[in-house]
C-alpha cells in the first residue's frame, strides 16, 4: 500500500523560507513523478513543482520559478520543496502526490505534470501560512 506523508509546513513571514518534505513508502518501481500542489482558500488546487524520480527532471509553476526548488533523495524515498522568499500568496495547504510513469506519461510529463490526473496517490497535506 502506497503511503505519502508530508511535513514541514508552518507559519512564516514574508521573505522567509520553509522546507517541505514528502516521504513515500510502498512504491514498487523507481519511475515516478512526484509533485507538490497548493490549495489556497477559494482557489483550485494547483501544481507548484514536480520531479521525475528516474531522471531528476524538474518542472515549476511560473509563480515558483526562481524561489522554489524541488529535489529528491531516492535512497530515502523522499522529495523536498525548498521555498524561499515566501509571499502571502504562497499561503495554502501543500499536498505531495505520486504518479507512476509509463513510457507515454514520461514523454508527456512536461505538459501534464501539473494535472491532478497524473497522480495516483496523495498525502494529507501540510499547511503553509504567510500573513499579509
Amino acid at each position: 500500500q502506497v503511503q505519502v506523508v508530508e511535513s514541514g509546513g508552518g507559519l512564516v513571514h514574508s521573505g522567509e523560507s520553509l522546507r517541505l518534505s514528502c516521504v513515500v513508502s510502498g512504491v514498487s518501481s523507481d519511475d515516478y513523478a512526484i509533485g507538490w500542489f497548493r490549495h489556497a482558500p477559494g482557489k483550485e488546487r494547483e501544481g507548484v513543482a514536480c520531479i521525475s524520480t528516474s531522471d531528476g527532471m524538474t518542472y515549476y509553476a511560473e509563480s515558483a520559478k526562481g524561489r522554489f526548488t524541488i529535489s529528491r533523495d531516492n535512497a530515502r524515498n523522499a522529495v523536498f520543496l525548498q521555498m524561499n522568499s515566501l509571499k502571502p500568496e504562497d499561503l495554502g495547504v501543500y499536498y505531495c502526490a505520486v504518479g507512476r510513469l509509463n513510457q507515454g506519461k514520461r514523454l508527456q510529463l512536461p505538459a501534464i505534470w501539473d494535472s491532478r490526473s497524473t497522480y495516483d496517490h496523495w498525502g494529507q497535506g501540510t499547511q503553509v501560512t504567510v500573513p499579509s
